[in-house]
């Protein structure tokens, strides 16, 4: 092959020219095929389009058998061009039929050709189709060629995600990368909201791909460069950055990229191969992301995730975007779009023009979440590749009831869930009704209905829900979204607005459960291969009895001359409820010491969550003045089962008899030494599995604000003594094979009570 100094750029000339000419689609694609293999000196030059139904078309190709166009076909994954495209990664030959996933087509006439180059055709790290070029002759193509073919492959990937290709594709089977399509996900927070996409970190649409003079744009690139350095570097500098933590480890990373002299030698390759400065970016961001999205190392991934970040922020930079999430062009009905986020970056959106979140990753016990649920927003998790699906301003409708996101819906998809949007209105209205409404069985029996709760912005929802009260108080949400430890006065007044607008209703605080999936950015924790068994909540709290004390001289002055209800989470012996009561006196007689007002009645609790409490429950009645269960990690521990694992969370029922008998083994625990028990988790936000914890004795359950209503609903309906007796048949049966959860909905249908 002739030398190809200059020919990048002769042939993204042309191609330019090409694109601007007045021509058909199929016109268009075979004059490139041809251009490409002429400036290559290549003999065959193919293109395969990636259809919707996953399989590769040949859609235009020079040297091949022109009637295998359109013929050809290949899916994902089979022969060379499917591996190419399911791996996002080019492949370069010699010899290409003795490669392992070679397939023999014989419409093509490609048995004569030997050496083979190919390459993805990307789109934000998506394969839209496969460019090939094949030469009669054994030879490994040189770096620049596949380099020219790689940027040539960017043309291609606009082409086919602008839909010029419609007219060429069989109705129903093109890749139209704005046609309706259904991401399904993991229900994180029921509900269902119409609205329109905020890509919290919007990627940057690169249209201008060619450039006119390639040292100007190589200064274009090193002035974003050295903006996007000077702007890490102060946020290093600031000080509400820790100099230590998670937060400063993630900036000292961006640094490290930053100054990355190979990732500015691609740059700068790509733009004197004939790309702008935005396109080089795109085109190296695409190549790395393509290349590391098969790494399973969770490090490697989550730094693939920071290179993302940090090539958006170039992108920034060189467009002057700055990116908005209020004013004007800020939706009404916004869904949230994101790979990942934090709590603090939720709560930046203006609260009342938010219809729902959807996040690639994140647990269902994950900070944002909580907070998501508090707001009441409905949340989908775990919904893979929605974000490069989506684009700024797309229709969506997001199903939380049944874990979907469908994002640009057909006109008649979307009238359906307006209706379904109306009946959960007129429902919620019903409840509405209810929430004066004494919260009393049909046998008499009251039970206390409390809400779940950890931001101000949570406190509204007391009255509006009807909640009697705040069962479980999440004090470490108020650590997890500032980005500086609060300090005593910070907490005091937290804890007081928090009292004062509970207006007189009981407040139970839980004191700090950090670590585990719980993260602070500037508390540096430890490496550890179990965080959820590790060093979190009170152990690490009584490791470091000065973040435990400032807290407890918190409460306790801002509880003043009313009553403080407080409990300790992840006790694992009665013991550590004696050194956590020893502090407490401390604070008290420091307290007194200097005057200072303190509650009139103080209630010390536990949170049962470790089952080697099960084999202390009288030590553990007799230590406090209160249990709380939290069914969350209780469940997890007890069936040994990561919640935030999606390959095992669902593999066991809550309301199975070995948790149902665990839970009946507390509350008898608790009846016979008068001891008041409440449940808080989501255990008790369903209607089902609240039926069940009413039927094996809880009278105090908590959940979250928007679970009241429909809880309330239900058992006004339910004869408790009627359902104890139906389940503990079940449950004391070791013979019984019907699953507990049919039991319970057959008695639900049975006596007409709403689930």
């Amino acid at each position: 092959m002739r030398d190809l100094s200059g020919g990048p750029r002769v042939l993204l000339r042309r191609l330019r020219e090409l694109m601007a000419e007045p021509l058909e689609p199929q016109d268009r694609l075979d004059r490139i095929v041809r251009q490409i293999a002429g400036n290559m000196v290549a003999e065959v030059c193919s293109v395969y389009v990636l259809r919707a139904d996953g399989v590769l078309e040949l859609y235009a190709t020079e040297g091949l058998n022109r009637e295998a166009v359109h013929l050809a076909q290949l899916k994902m994954g089979q022969g060379l061009v499917g591996t190419i495209a399911a791996s996002a990664q080019p492949l370069n030959l010699s010899d290409a039929q003795s490669h392992p996933a070679f397939r023999y087509l014989p419409e093509t006439g490609e048995e004569i050709y030997h050496s083979f180059l190919g390459v993805p055709i990307l789109r934000t790290g998506r394969s839209l189709g496969v460019l090939v070029v094949q030469n009669k002759a054994s030879r490994n193509y040189r770096e620049e060629e596949l380099e020219a073919l790689e940027t040539t492959a960017m043309v291609l990937a606009e082409m086919i995600a602008t839909g010029e290709l419609k007219k060429i594709t069989k109705p129903g089977l093109e890749l139209d990368l704005t046609r309706s399509v259904t991401v399904d996900g993991d229900t994180y927070n029921d509900g269902i909201g119409l609205g329109y996409v905020v890509l919290h970190e919007p990627r940057i649409v690169v249209t201008n791909l060619l450039n006119e003079d390639a040292e100007k744009e190589i200064r274009r690139l090193a002035e974003a460069m050295g903006s996007l350095r000077i702007s890490i570097d102060d946020m290093l500098s600031r000080r509400d950055v820790s100099m230590e933590g998670e937060h400063r480890e993630v900036l000292e990373t961006y640094r490290m990229f930053a100054h990355d002299q190979g990732w500015v030698r691609k740059l700068e390759e790509a733009i004197r191969n004939g790309l702008t400065a935005e396109a080089a970016v795109e085109k190296v961001q695409s190549d790395t992301k393509a290349r590391m999205m098969r790494l399973t190392d969770p490090y490697l991934r989550e730094r693939m995730h920071d290179f993302e970040d940090l090539a958006n922020r170039l992108l920034r930079q060189l467009t002057g975007y700055t990116g908005r999430t209020t004013g004007e062009g800020f939706p009404s009905d916004a869904i949230i779009l994101a790979r990942a986020m934090g709590a603090a970056e939720l709560l930046d959106y203006p609260r009342s023009n938010v219809r729902g979140l959807v996040l690639e990753e994140g647990a269902v016990t994950s900070h944002v979440v909580i907070v998501a649920r508090a707001m009441g927003i409905p949340v989908i998790g775990q919904a893979a590749g929605v974000v490069a699906l989506a684009e700024n301003g797309d229709a969506v409708i997001i199903d939380a009831d049944e874990g979907h996101v469908h994002l640009r819906p057909m006109a008649d998809h979307r009238r359906s869930y307006e209706e379904k949007v109306r009946f959960r209105a007129r429902r919620q209205e019903q409840f509405r009704a209810l929430r004066a409404v004494e919260p009393v069985t049909k046998d008499g029996q009251r039970i206390a209905l409390m809400m779940n709760a950890g931001l101000l912005v949570d406190l509204p929802q007391l009255s509006e829900s009807g909640a009697e009260g705040i069962g479980l108080f999440r004090t470490e949400l108020q650590f997890m979204i500032a980005s500086t430890m609060p300090k005593a006065e910070e907490q005091e007044q937290f804890y007081r607005n928090v009292i004062k607008q509970a207006a007189g209703r009981s407040v139970t605080f839980r004191t700090l459960d950090i670590g585990g999936d719980k993260v602070v950015p500037y508390f540096r924790g430890h490496e550890e291969e179990n965080p959820a068994l590790g060093w979190r909540a009170i152990r690490l709290s009584l490791d470091r009895p000065g973040l435990l004390r400032t807290q407890l001289r918190a409460l306790l002055k801002a509880s003043a001359d009313t009553e403080l209800k407080l409990m300790v989470p992840m006790v694992t012996e009665v013991s550590e409820l004696k050194m956590v009561r020893e502090l407490l006196q401390k604070e008290v007689q420091h307290l007194s010491r200097f005057g200072h007002g303190l509650p009139r009645k103080l209630q010390f609790g536990a949170m049962l969550e470790v089952p080697a409490l099960l084999w202390q429950l009288d030590e553990l009645m007799e230590a406090v003045d209160f249990v709380s269960v939290g069914s969350n990690d209780l469940f997890q521990f007890a069936m040994a089962v990561d919640r935030g694992n999606a390959r095992v969370s669902d593999r066991f029922d809550p309301l199975g008899k070995p948790f149902l008998r665990i839970l009946r083994d507390i509350v008898r625990g608790a009846d016979r030494n008068k001891t008041p028990v409440t449940l808080c988790g989501e255990l008790a936000s369903k209607p089902i599995s609240a039926m069940a914890l009413l039927g094996i004795g809880f009278r105090s359950i908590s959940m979250s604000p928007a679970s009241i209503g429909p809880v309330k609903a239900m058992l006004l309906g339910l004869d408790v003594g009627a359902l104890t007796k139906a389940m503990d048949e079940v449950l004391d049966d070791h013979h019984a094979l019907t699953p507990m959860r049919e039991v319970l909905a057959r008695f639900a249908e049975s006596h007409n009570i709403p689930l």
